[in-house]
């Protein structure tokens, strides 16, 4: 899927299959350690790609007047690393080039910083130990490798670099063969690279990306590491998802280089948002000595990140955060915009604050580990999110909502990257759901009811987050109409395409029958109650979505009991 991918009513499932855009339409840098290759495979792949190729080591020298030895020991390595910078910088400023790096040019941050904001794709040409002790004999005269046993300088310099080398955009495993066979294989990496789509949350000072694609748990340490403030952190998930997603995640941080200090888990479903759990993942997370650059991952669902975004922003008041949503329900919605908090007895999300994560990395490939049940519960927010942006969004729902709960990866990467611009969108304009008419408020299309219905089924598991969501639009659509609002073909479509992908439409869908004074009850204390009275977001038509608190209680319940509420 290409970083601006349009609506279609038919995704192209073939999508992942399509070339690479060329190569030659950005710049190649090429890291890895002395004795890599960088210069000969540089060479072979430039001519391939039809590209100029520049040596960073032979360019400071020609700059310098001097080698590189010389200015090493004439300056130091502070001054050697400032200019190797600079002139990487100006290289990548310029024309699309392959461009070979000395062994230690990826270690400075900076450089680092300075190769992804020209765009280029970087790639690490990672070499075994004794392939690279047989490449450096006879480099004595290097200042690495002056006086001293290159073995003993190789190792030193391996576990040092290579959690930085793994923050490149590619790793390429070489060995002893032929250059031309290592050149191919570093051609074939590139032409089936992908880039996650990359959208951002603009909130001055504390935005941040969420990052869409397929295979990134793998790359996690790398798409972290420039963003933490020290590589260490403390991982929060639950019972269900740990075994199926943990260890590819700690897998990847480890590449980077960053130290999981605690694992903590709880129990899966939504009884575990609560004070007692949130505690729990407090104290865990302290015990193994987090401090304040010590970050807190949420690995799962809404839950997951809903508890462990709490945890962060209370304890030491305030840790840095990251979600890692591994839901469709949390990819969509709850991973996005900073949300967090517990339940209480009376209602839910009653107690929480604020904190909005410094990345969002939502993996594609996790939605494939999802039961049926819920992937389809997740469809609900995607469904909502459609409703309040309009039509288009909305006609695609009906189109592919079937498919994507069935699995269809091309119709869930459209509907994730599309809910997420969505959502961005609307938390830059109104981050704490200041707007009394609009704004954020909008995204509780569906919700009071749904809330109202989750607080009454006891948060365990007879009814999931978005099977209640997916009720909640369909009872906001059809009081929608009795208040005059919007056609008589609204609630029916609303209603249709719910069933359509498997979720309940209406309380009559539902085995339980519930108590109209209950649910009232409920709606009363929903966090956007005001006085007492309710509010809801009511719509007419797809992209005509309205808050308002001017509804009067007796229809709510001449609605409810027409669902079959008692009382």
């Amino acid at each position: 899927m290409s970083r601006n991918s349009a609506l279609s009513a038919t995704p192209d499932p073939a999508a992942d299959q399509r070339e690479a855009p060329p190569a030659a339409l950005r710049a190649i840098v090429l890291v890895g350690m002395p004795g890599a290759g960088k210069s000969a495979i540089g060479r072979r792949l430039a001519l391939r790609l039809g590209l100029p190729f520049r040596d960073a080591d032979a360019e400071i020298e020609a700059a310098a007047g001097l080698p590189i030895s010389d200015i090493f020991t004439r300056y130091g390595e502070p001054h050697f690393r400032d200019g190797e910078r600079r002139v990487i910088a100006r290289l990548l400023a310029g024309p699309p080039v392959v461009l070979a790096t000395g062994g230690g040019a990826f270690q400075d941050p900076r450089t680092r910083a300075a190769i992804r904001a020209a765009g280029a794709l970087s790639v690490w040409l990672r070499v075994p130990l004794p392939t690279l002790l047989r490449r450096v004999a006879g480099r004595e005269h290097r200042p690495l490798f002056r006086d001293a046993d290159p073995r003993e300088v190789l190792e030193r310099l391996m576990a040092a670099r290579h959690p930085n080398f793994a923050e490149a955009d590619l790793a390429v495993d070489c060995s002893d063969e032929p250059p031309e066979v290592t050149t191919r294989r570093v051609m074939e990496a590139i032409a089936g690279h992908r880039e996650p789509d990359r959208l951002g949350v603009e909130l001055g000072g504390r935005g941040y990306d969420i990052l869409v694609g397929a295979g990134l748990l793998a790359r996690a340490g790398a798409l972290l590491a420039p963003i933490l403030p020290a590589r260490r952190v403390a991982i929060v998930t639950d019972a269900a998802v740990a075994p199926l997603h943990l260890p590819a995640l700690q897998a990847g941080l480890a590449a980077a280089g960053i130290a999981v200090i605690a694992t903590h888990a709880i129990p899966p479903g939504e009884a575990s948002k609560s004070f007692a759990r949130a505690g729990a993942a407090v104290e865990a997370i302290l015990a193994a000595g987090a401090d304040r650059r010590t970050a807190v991952v949420a690995l799962g669902g809404g839950v997951v990140g809903d508890l462990a975004g709490f945890a962060a922003a209370i304890a030491l008041r305030g840790l840095p955060f990251i979600q890692v949503p591994t839901t469709l329900l949390a990819q969509v919605d709850s991973s996005v915009g900073g949300k967090t908090g517990v339940n209480l007895a009376l209602g839910k999300n009653l107690v929480g604050a604020f904190h909005q994560p410094r990345l969002v990395l939502a993996d594609t490939d996790t939605l494939a580990t999802l039961p049926p049940r819920e992937l389809r519960a997740g469809w609900a927010e995607v469904a909502k999110h459609g409703l309040i942006a309009g039509e288009r969004l909305w006609a695609w729902c009906e189109a592919e909502g079937p498919r994507a709960v069935a699995g269809d990866r091309a119709a869930l990467a459209t509907a994730v990257l599309e809910s997420c611009r969505l959502k961005a969108s609307v938390v830059a304009a109104d981050e704490r759901e200041e707007s009394e008419e609009g704004g954020r408020a909008l995204l509780n299309l569906g919700h009071t009811f749904g809330h109202a219905l989750e607080a009454e089924t006891g948060y365990g598991g007879e009814l999931l987050h978005g099977e209640a969501v997916a009720i909640g639009l369909g009872l906001a659509a059809a009081l929608s109409l009795r208040l005059g609002h919007g056609s008589q073909e609204t609630p029916g479509r609303v209603m249709e395409h719910l069933r359509s992908v498997g979720l309940p439409a209406r309380l009559a869908d539902l085995p339980r029958r519930f108590s109209t004074e209950a649910l009232i009850g409920r709606m009363r204390k929903d966090k956007k109650a005001r006085d007492g009275r309710m509010r809801f977001v009511l719509l007419r038509d797809a992209g005509g979505c309205f808050t308002t608190g001017d509804v009067p209680e007796a229809t709510v319940r001449d609605l409810l009991r027409e669902e079959g509420c008692t009382g």
